[in-house]
Formats: structure tokens, C-alpha cells, sequence
């Protein structure tokens, strides 16, 4: 077989060509199952070369006659769907050798392309509907290689954005998928490539090229910011009824602008002109939610992001997870119980392991520990990042295309529940952290919320290397987060806190109150910290008096105070810094006032414990 397609590749270039040459070839593609491909790829892989070449050479001639036959169109069809064969289903094959078949194209050959494109005046162009497969590929392709790189992904990512997605053409096109109802007969040829493959592209440009969104990051909001939310909320409504084509323009740009939120970090400052007010992001998440409440997209989700309902579910996925950990979620309430069926949903049917891990790391934000509890799926998602995180260091391929900091970021949150800390103490793998801890410093954040449990305090004092370590980076860190986070675990790691608090428990206090409180309520804290001084009451809050080891000064803090105020919120809750000073603050036996300052927040977990039965003040 590999000597005939030989023969046949080699023929391509004859004069004139025969016809029955390309069906030969189309038998010989077509006869590659997803079991023989790789091998026959090795084993074919120079006339592969020159096949993939040979149909760049003809999408870059300026006559198209070839256009009208049959032949021609079959070989190119048959091509694209065995180039999609090797991207999902040749995993002997190595990445460069991939790469170099699927972009085996010019720069000059990239440009008589675009420049038929711009000249074609025909809506249903057979040609830009090729191309847009072509490109569609490289897309699939270096999603699913992060790692490669090619100066061909960079050009075309410029090129479909400067002209295209910038042009009135993409702003009339978007203006028409703002109609509830559509005719099919809008999906041309060149809506879908201006709709669908451009944002695509552009999109992974992006991720490959990340320093670059802040060059775009304005023209981006102002190419689509009118319409996105608009087109994402008047079909939301009608899911079963998506064309296919309707599925690839919003999934589409769903991953774009998910994209550009990841890339534009927690603060959101271009992204603010998509979401201006809190209510838009509100409306847009239940939108989302909407859609991803319609179970029968599920069946069509792939393990690799192969086709457009994977793009879909996982980009949405991904925005979830993206609101709940950066977003103030008081207004999440009304959304919660329909946000975590859907999750439990996708989890139940999803073999995606980049979905499943985005689903895991938004029950752990949304859910209470005690709710974690009653789902009984606690075991599941410990024993799951538990694997995650074993598999991700160790570089197997098993969860390849899973983000290290997408789990640790995830298991971070999940770190702060006291169930899952009894979970790992049995698992015995506080090892994994230990290794992980220089490399990705958020793991010494991990630790330090594991360090609370009983039994990982002995697993750590063990390690005596680990705390010499710890002892030697205390003393010579200059980041304030760094230092405050080593300077905690060695706090939850020392055994004497117990004489300390009682050697202090009857001196003359300096305070009265000491206010202890999350950074996220800072603004309403000094609020009550400035009242209470008016009041004339003596006053710690750590705005300006923490210096040296944060810890100890946390300690004197308390011991110097007759009072605790414990500001209550999730955010409290889930912070180390705040559960060592509820913690001391009940070992010294203080006077504890609990105030509520998140709307609808009931305390759980360590929290729950530590003010037991205590009335609390609602500051809502």
C-alpha cells in the first residue's frame, strides 16, 4: 500500500493530471482507520509532505478551475478529514511531525489565498469553504498542542483579525445572529468563515501568543462588545432548535471572550466594557447556564475538543469557573441550585477531562462543606486531584491537556474543606505537595490550609528536611505573601501555642477589639474600624500595626485584646490567614462577636465550630 501511494503522490505533479489518480488516492486515505493511521502516517510520512503541500499549492493559484471537479473536491474533502485524524487519533506520532504536515504552507501562499477570498464576490464559495476546514485544523490542532509553535499560527491569527474580524463585514454579520429567528440560508460560506473560523483563529493567536492580548484587548471589545451578550441571550432560549452552524458561530465566540477573561486577569479591565456592571455578569452567567442546562448537548461532547459542542460545554465550563472564584458571589444565590445540578450533569456523562476538572473546581468554590458532604462525591473529588495532581507533575499523558494551575488553583479551594484535609491526612500523599511546593509556590498556600488537621501536622513535623526549609525561607523571603504563608505553616507546625495563650491570658490589654477580617471586605471593615474609634473604643485591625513575623503579631495582637470580631464571609472562611486567627482567638479564650458581612452566607465548616452557638450582628 505505502509503495503505491508513493507512486500516486508522485504523479501529482505530472502533466496533464489524471483524474483517476486523485480517486486512488482518496481509496487509499479513506481506508485509514483511527488504528492504522499513525503507521501508515510513519510509514508514508514524505509523500504525506508532499500531499499536504500539493493542495496548498493549488488553494494558492490564482485560477481556480480545478474548483469544478469532482475529483479535485473529493481529494481535498477526504484530505482534511484524515488531517483531522492525525490531530485526535495518532498519538504515536510526535508533535513537530503533526505540525509540520498541517502547516506545510507559505507565508506568500497564505497571502494569495486571503487575497482570493477578498476578491471572491460569490457568498456560497466553495473555496473559502475549504479553507475555512483548513483552518479550522490548524485550530484543532495547536488547541490540542499548546506547546507548539509555528510563525504561521502568528501571521493568520494578525491577518484574520486586522481584516477581517475589524471589517463592517463581521459587524453587519454579527448584527444578523442577533435575530431570535434565523433562515438557514444566512450561514454562507463567508458568514461562517467570518463568524466562525476567524474568532477561532484569532483565539488560539491568543493563547499562543498571550502577551499580546493587552495590544488587542481594546479593539477586541470594541469589534463585538454590542452584540456578544445580545446574541448569547436571545438564543439561550431556543438550544434544541441550533442549526449546526449556530452551535460553531456561539461556541465560538464564547471561547473567545472566555479566553480574553482568562487573559485579562482578576481585575477585568478591558473585559469591563463586555461586562460593565455586575448585573451583566449575573445575566450572562445565567444565559450560559441556560444553555448548558440543555442535557442533550452532553452527547456530544468529545474527550478532545474535536468538535463545537466540546468547545461549547468547556468554554462555558471555563467561565463559570473563572466568575465563582473572581467575582464577589452574593448574587450567585439565585443561580446555585440550577448551577450545581448542571455541573453534577456534565460530571455524570462527561469523559473530557479538562470539563471534569473545571466541573470539580466549581463545586468546590459553590459548594458548603456541608453540602459536599451530603452530595457523597467527596470521595471522588479528592480521590480525582489526588490522581490529577500525581499525573500532571509526572508529566504522563493520561491528563495532558489538563492545566496544572487549573488543578491547583482548584485544589486550593478544596484544601480549605476539613473533610477533604482528613482525606489527604489518610492518603498519606502530603509528599506530592512537598516536591510540588518550589516549582508552583501556590502549593505552600495548599499546605499551609492542610497544616490545620491534626494528623498532616505530624506528617509535616516528620519531614525534617521539609522544616528546615521552611525555617531558612522564613528567614530570608522578602515577599510579604510568601513570608506570611511559610511563617503559618511553621505557626500551625509549633506545639506551644496553648502555654503562650494562657502565660497572656490575665495581662492589662491594650484593645479593646481586635477586628479580624478578609481583605476582600477591607473597604467595610475600616468602615466599622473608623466607627468603633469614634466610639472611643481601642482598636487593632492589621491597616498599619503588623511588622516583623506576621504571625506573632497576629498573636500579640489577640493577647493584647479583650475582644475578637470575627467578619464572616466565604471568603473569611476559606482564608488561612483568618481560620489561625479565629483559631488563637478561641484557644485564648476571647471574647468572640461574630458579624455577618456576606449576604446570605451561613457559616460552615471550622467556622461553624469555633462560634458554636454565639448570636452574630448582620451587616447586610
Amino acid at each position: 500500500m505505502e509503495s503505491i501511494f508513493h507512486q500516486l503522490v508522485a504523479a501529482l505533479h505530472e502533466s496533464p493530471l489524471s483524474t483517476d489518480v486523485l480517486d486512488q488516492i482518496v481509496v487509499l486515505l479513506q481506508q485509514q482507520t483511527d488504528q492504522s493511521a499513525s503507521s501508515f502516517v510513519t510509514s508514508t510520512y514524505a509523500s504525506l509532505l508532499i500531499l499536504e503541500r500539493w493542495a496548498w499549492e493549488l488553494f494558492s493559484q490564482e485560477s481556480h478551475g480545478w474548483m469544478d471537479e469532482p475529483s479535485y473536491q473529493q481529494l481535498l474533502q477526504t484530505l482534511a478529514i484524515f488531517n483531522e485524524k492525525i490531530i485526535f487519533n495518532c498519538g504515536e506520532i510526535d508533535m513537530e511531525k503533526k505540525g509540520s504536515l498541517l502547516f506545510s504552507v507559505t507565508i506568500e501562499q497564505v497571502n494569495s489565498v486571503f487575497m482570493h477570498i477578498e476578491r471572491s464576490t460569490y457568498d456560497n464559495d466553495p473555496f473559502i469553504a475549504f479553507i475555512s476546514i483548513w483552518f479550522d485544523n490548524h485550530a484543532k490542532f495547536a488547541f490540542d498542542n499548546l506547546e507548539y509553535t509555528s510563525p504561521i499560527i502568528n501571521y493568520i491569527g494578525r491577518y484574520v483579525f486586522n481584516k477581517y474580524i475589524k471589517s463592517k463585514e463581521y459587524k453587519i454579520f454579527l448584527t444578523q445572529l442577533r435575530q431570535p429567528h434565523l433562515s438557514h440560508t444566512i450561514f454562507t460560506t463567508k458568514f461562517l468563515f467570518y463568524i466562525a473560523t476567524c474568532p477561532s483563529y484569532f483565539n488560539l493567536y491568543l493563547v499562543h501568543e498571550a502577551k499580546m492580548f493587552y495590544d488587542y484587548a481594546d479593539d477586541i471589545v470594541q469589534c463585538f462588545s454590542e452584540d456578544y451578550l445580545e446574541i448569547i441571550r436571545v438564543h439561550s432560549y431556543s438550544v434544541a432548535s441550533w442549526s449546526k452552524e449556530l452551535v460553531s458561530c456561539i461556541a465560538r465566540h464564547i471561547s473567545l471572550t472566555v479566553g480574553c477573561c482568562w487573559l485579562d486577569g482578576e481585575n477585568q479591565p478591558h473585559m469591563k466594557a463586555v461586562f460593565p456592571t455586575e448585573k451583566a455578569v449575573h445575566d450572562h452567567f445565567e444565559d450560559l447556564l441556560r444553555i448548558l442546562s440543555y442535557e442533550p448537548l452532553y452527547a456530544q461532547i468529545r474527550i478532545k475538543r474535536s468538535n463545537d459542542e466540546t468547545v461549547l460545554v468547556g468554554s462555558s465550563l471555563t467561565y463559570f469557573l473563572l466568575i465563582v472564584q473572581m467575582r464577589n458571589m452574593d448574587w450567585l444565590s439565585d443561580l446555585n441550585a440550577t448551577l450545581r445540578n448542571t455541573i453534577l450533569s456534565v460530571i455524570d456523562t462527561t469523559t473530557n477531562d479538562e470539563m471534569a476538572t473545571c466541573c470539580y473546581a466549581v463545586l468546590c468554590e459553590i459548594l458548603t462543606d456541608e453540602e459536599l458532604k451530603d452530595l457523597k462525591i467527596s470521595d471522588n473529588i479528592c480521590n480525582y486531584f489526588l490522581q490529577l495532581l500525581e499525573h500532571t507533575w509526572n508529566k504522563t499523558k493520561k491528563y495532558e491537556h489538563v492545566p496544572i494551575m487549573v488543578v491547583l488553583k482548584a485544589f486550593q479551594t478544596l484544601s480549605k474543606n476539613d473533610t477533604m484535609q482528613q482525606k489527604i491526612a489518610h492518603s498519606d500523599r502530603i509528599y506530592l505537595l512537598i516536591e510540588m511546593c518550589d516549582e508552583y509556590p501556590i502549593v505552600y498556600d495548599i499546605i499551609w490550609a492542610f497544616s490545620f488537621n491534626k494528623d498532616i501536622q505530624q506528617q509535616l513535623r516528620s519531614n525534617s528536611p521539609f522544616i528546615c526549609k521552611l525555617t531558612q525561607l522564613s528567614r530570608r523571603l522578602e515577599n510579604k505573601q510568601m513570608s506570611k504563608i511559610i511563617d503559618g505553616i511553621l505557626w500551625n507546625l509549633v506545639i506551644n501555642h496553648e502555654n503562650r495563650s494562657m502565660t497572656d491570658k490575665h495581662n492589662t490589654k491594650e484593645f479593646d477589639i481586635m477586628i479580624s477580617y478578609s481583605h476582600k471586605e477591607k473597604v467595610l471593615c475600616k468602615q466599622i474600624y473608623e466607627e468603633l474609634i469614634k466610639a472611643g473604643y481601642r482598636v487593632w485591625i492589621d491597616f498599619d500595626q503588623m511588622h516583623g513575623n506576621v504571625m506573632d503579631a497576629m498573636a500579640q495582637a489577640i493577647e493584647q485584646s479583650n475582644t475578637v470580631i470575627m467578619c464572616m464571609s466565604e471568603q473569611y472562611r476559606k482564608s488561612n490567614y483568618c481560620r489561625a486567627e479565629a483559631q488563637y482567638a478561641f484557644q485564648c479564650e476571647r471574647r468572640i462577636v461574630p458579624i455577618l458581612l456576606q449576604k446570605q452566607y451561613k457559616p460552615d465548616g471550622w467556622l461553624l465550630f469555633i462560634i458554636g452557638q454565639l448570636l452574630y450582628v448582620d451587616f447586610n
